[in-house]
């Protein structure tokens, strides 16, 4: 009886049986390894952030400026500078002024005159302005107190220290969970990590090139038609904003991964998900009105096209998927 069993070599069963079996105690003994190996890598990479703060300020900040140069004002205006200062931006009936265009800003920079044995300040044409003045609304992030550089800081090593780290943790993680399965689960959770990966930076590329610069446009629009003054903002809520608004985009863009991950498991089909579809609509507009820090509409609504066209190629794929498993058992039936 013994010689009809078939006897495994020992790296056979580690390879399909989920690793070299470990005792309650040595499984603990790697779970601690592994959070302080965590800890130490997301403990890095906040130093990082924080060393490299004013590099991050600046690229959180760039969707702002391309805002503001969406929002160019088309009414001519009077801008008058003082250095690389701002002084005022007055419309152009209020400040007349003969030689100006009708159709564009004039610039004037204010200029010491000598006059005899005087000095005077004087206006002068501008004919190469500053970029920040040529803005239709120039919008300075400012530190309300004290206490609030630091508070942005903080903001700024924490969500800074996540992304850098993030990487690291994941791989850790693998590191202790992937040895447990088996190989067909490996590449299972290797191909749903690169892809999710892939999906998540998708979600925040398109989150700060096309979602923050529309959202913070028609945020200042939205102030100026309530007849408020939209000229500064403070810097921890703006960092608290763009960053939980990237996150928040990455984080639904992992929508197909989550679908198709529930048609492999079986819960789901391409014709449950066309069933699903009306739900989906309202589900996915509270989703990107909960995503959206500022509750604008126009925001929202950007948020969900690209949602909903992630959903219906979720349902395209899950349609794919049948038809070749659909195919692939008729072969073998035929070969049967």
């Amino acid at each position: 009886m013994a010689d009809d069993l078939e006897v495994l070599p020992p790296e056979h069963d580690e390879d399909e049986g989920g690793g070299p079996v470990k005792t309650f105690l040595e499984h603990l003994e790697d779970l601690r390894w592994t959070l302080l190996k965590c800890a130490l890598a997301l403990a890095l990479g906040m130093i990082a952030s924080l060393s490299a703060s004013p590099y991050i300020v600046r690229f959180l900040s760039w969707p702002l400026v391309l805002a503001q140069r969406v929002r160019t004002n088309p009414d001519p205006r009077v801008v008058l500078l003082l250095g690389t200062n701002i002084l005022a931006k007055l419309p152009a009936s209020q400040f007349p002024v003969a030689s100006a265009a009708t159709n564009q800003d004039v610039f004037f920079r204010l200029a010491p005159l000598s006059l005899g044995s005087n000095v005077v300040l004087t206006l002068v044409p501008d004919p190469h302005p500053p970029e920040a003045a040529t803005f239709g609304v120039n919008v300075d992030l400012k530190t309300m107190g004290p206490v609030e550089g630091f508070s942005v800081a903080i903001k700024i090593g924490l969500y800074g220290g996540i992304a850098l780290s993030a990487p690291f943790i994941l791989f850790f993680l693998a590191q202790f969970i992937v040895p447990a399965l088996h190989m067909h689960e490996r590449r299972f959770v290797f191909r749903a990590a690169a892809i999710g990966t892939g999906l998540f930076f998708a979600g925040v590329a398109f989150c700060y090139f096309v979602l923050l610069v529309v959202s913070l446009s028609a945020t200042v629009g939205f102030s100026n038609w309530m007849g408020f003054a939209a000229d500064e903002w403070r810097a921890t809520e703006y960092i608290s904003f763009v960053c939980w608004f990237l996150i928040g985009m990455g984080l639904a863009f992992e929508l197909p991964l989550v679908l198709l991950t529930l048609v492999k498991a079986g819960i789901l089909d391409a014709a449950k998900l066309s069933q699903l579809r009306m739900y989906w609509v309202v589900a996915g507009l509270a989703l990107a009105g909960f995503i959206t820090p500022d509750g604008n509409p126009m925001t929202m609504l950007l948020m969900f096209i690209p949602l909903h066209a992630l959903y219906e190629l979720s349902v395209l794929i899950a349609w794919f998927w049948e038809r070749r498993d659909a195919r692939t058992e008729a072969a073998a039936n035929l070969r049967s």
